[in-house]
């Protein structure tokens, strides 16, 4: 008699599922060390973790999850509640660590996006709670204070570029505002300019609070508070930044900054164009840097925008990496802010002064 039609796929379907023990064989290691390797519970050698995964590929082994789920009472998904996803240049790259870092531990990701609307938020958050999500990332798309939600109730959660307002104690990422102030000024002095203003913005946020702090600061530090510190406001956008910049630099010749420091990308585009209006060429007249590396505003101005870049990326994986730690109970984080340094993007908006 032949073989039973489809008894070759059922034969398939019947074989048994590879176990642990045999990927710990294949790959020369302990079933523990699997384990862990796999899992990201505990710290395994980069070559040992990459031998147990070309094993596990090569037997076709997967974790049974919901096994481990049960065991361990979790479901291996996270949740990503964000205030803008669908309207920020940079959510990408906050989801893109996060979804990193969550891909290296073997957990799911899942991403709601509030509109910023607080309370689409606490229904997000529900919702989430509802799909037994083992923990919460916060993250905002502009650095600000976060209220702690009362749906979290005791659900693991750290922020990303938020600051927990309200004596909230959650663990926290942000950029260093302080830092990306005193390396705009640095770049700027090093060029050879005295006569340095800031165009910034009317929104009160940490981040504003932080990048004029520093601005001043660093003038001091660099013998200028004298000469420069002068700061104007307007909307965080061009607009914003071509009514600062025509005020700032519609003074006579022997008293306008030389150099304008613009709070973001979008204002110091404001600035080009309130120089131009003026009939001031950039760099030749003014040396202009800002904030964001936005490309499509930073490589479409002419010149480039000399800017610093934010650590989204570098916010998003660190945000998750934290949070899955405190899940597993991993974790020696305090509660607290840490803040990430940012790295300046030359391009072709700063030069000497006349």
């Amino acid at each position: 008699m032949g073989p039973r039609p489809g008894g070759g796929r059922a034969d398939a379907a019947a074989a048994p599922r590879p176990s642990i023990r045999a990927v710990a064989a294949t790959a020369g290691v302990s079933p523990t060390t699997v384990s862990h390797a796999l899992s990201g519970t505990r710290a395994v050698r980069a070559e040992t973790r990459e031998r147990v995964i070309r094993a596990a590929e090569l037997l076709g082994y997967t974790p049974n999850r919901v096994a481990s789920g049960l065991r361990l009472q979790r479901t291996g998904v996270v949740g990503l509640v964000s205030d803008r996803i669908a309207t920020t240049p940079f959510a990408g790259r906050i989801v893109q660590g996060a979804q990193d870092a969550a891909r290296d531990r073997g957990v799911v990701l899942m991403v709601v996006d509030t509109e910023g609307d607080p309370g689409l938020e606490a229904q997000q958050l529900r919702s989430l709670l509802d799909h037994r999500v083992d923990g919460v990332l916060i993250a905002r798309m502009s650095h600000q204070e976060v209220a702690q939600p009362e749906a979290l109730g005791a659900t693991p959660v750290v922020l990303v570029d938020g600051v927990p307002a309200g004596g909230w104690l959650v663990p926290a990422v942000a950029p260093d505002e302080h830092g990306i102030a005193a390396t705009a000024v640095g770049r700027l002095v090093a060029a050879g300019h005295r006569r340095i203003a800031m165009a910034s913005t009317t929104d009160d946020a940490p981040a504003t609070r932080g990048r004029e702090a520093g601005f001043r600061a660093a003038l001091a530090d660099a013998g200028l508070a004298a000469a420069g510190s002068r700061v104007e406001r307007g909307s965080s956008d061009a607009r914003g930044g071509r009514a600062a910049g025509r005020r700032l630099l519609e003074a006579p010749p022997g008293e306008r900054p030389t150099a304008v420091f613009g709070f973001n990308d979008q204002m110091a585009m404001g600035v080009y164009q309130a120089a131009s209006t003026l009939g001031l060429e950039v760099p030749a007249d003014c040396s202009v840097i800002g904030v964001d590396d936005l490309e499509i505003v930073a490589d479409g101005l002419e010149p480039g925008l000399t800017t610093i870049a934010l650590p989204h990326r570098a916010m998003g994986r660190w945000g998750m990496t934290t949070l899955l730690d405190r899940i597993e109970g991993t974790s020696t984080d305090v509660a607290g802010t840490v803040l990430l340094a940012c790295e300046l993007v030359e391009r072709a908006s700063v030069a000497p002064p006349r």
